[in-house]
């Protein structure tokens, strides 16, 4: 049980800060250089997940840290970018812009 904590910490923290709970899925896989743990969500809780200026996303990370010394492992956090979400600014509609005349 022992090693599967931080899994479970993982999968805890995220549904209770997500709105879909049940599309969280946690894939832990071992290898030579530590824990890695894969992280899917809905599309729709990417922005929970990932907070202002990832300040969500890197407190949970940190936390992954604290229980991996603890457990004298090394745990890394992968989360997966959903299908059907975007990255950076939203796109400008031109339609609109041509329209201003500046």
């Amino acid at each position: 049980m022992a090693e599967v904590k931080d899994q479970d910490f993982l999968e805890y923290i995220v549904k209770s800060i997500v709105n879909n709970p049940k599309d969280v899925k946690v894939e832990r896989k071992v290898d030579e250089m530590g824990v890695l743990l894969t992280l899917n969500i809905n599309p729709e809780d990417m922005g929970n997940v990932i907070g202002r200026q990832g300040q969500t996303a890197k407190s949970i990370r940190t936390l992954l840290k604290i229980i991996g010394a603890k457990n004298r492992s090394r745990v890394n956090l992968q989360i997966v970018e959903p299908e059907g979400s975007r990255r950076g600014p939203k796109p400008v509609d031109t339609d609109v812009v041509d329209d201003l005349k500046i």
